[in-house]
């Protein structure tokens, strides 16, 4: 409860356009705008000093490549069937430092430690989740990240027997 009541007080300072977080800086990367599946996970690598190295996302049954530098201790998230991602909440210095993400299914993930400038970010429409991601990287790590959020991808159920 206590977790929701601080979102809601946070809500009512989040921009839910597509910006970046963080200081920024350095190399662009943003994930494809072409994926067939839905998002299934997210694989995130934190340095000994707490510095987010990289992210990953899985399409369906494939991981991404990997935006940011490599290294780093790993960690993942893989979702449930029918479960998005709709929320996240993260921190930054010069380099991101925390996030959470939040699904549609009450669950939660946390990488790192909450350092520095907060942030709160979520969909525009209630329907829409979390499709791609988009930052800058520098020599150490991301210094920076913004979500894409659209609806989520249908599969065609459709019987096409007689």
């Amino acid at each position: 409860m206590l977790l929701w009541l601080t979102l809601t007080i946070l809500w009512s300072t989040t921009c839910w356009a597509e910006q970046m977080f963080g200081k920024g800086g350095g190399t662009y990367f943003s994930t494809s705008e072409d994926y067939e599946n839905d998002i299934t996970g997210i694989r995130v690598s934190i340095s000994p000093i707490g510095i987010f190295r990289s992210i990953q996302l899985r399409y369906g049954s494939s991981w991404s490549e990997l935006y940011g530098v490599s290294g780093g201790h790993s960690q993942e998230f893989i979702l449930q069937p029918n479960e998005y991602i709709i929320g996240a909440y993260g921190s930054y210095k010069v380099y991101l430092r925390h996030l959470i993400l939040y699904t549609s299914t009450g669950r939660w993930a946390t990488f790192g430690k909450d350092d520095g400038s907060s942030f709160i970010v979520y969909p525009s429409e209630i329907d829409k989740v979390l499709t791609g991601l988009f930052g800058q990287r520098q020599l150490l790590g991301i210094t920076g990240i913004g979500f894409k959020w659209d609806y989520p991808r249908v599969e065609n159920t459709t019987n096409t027997s007689g």
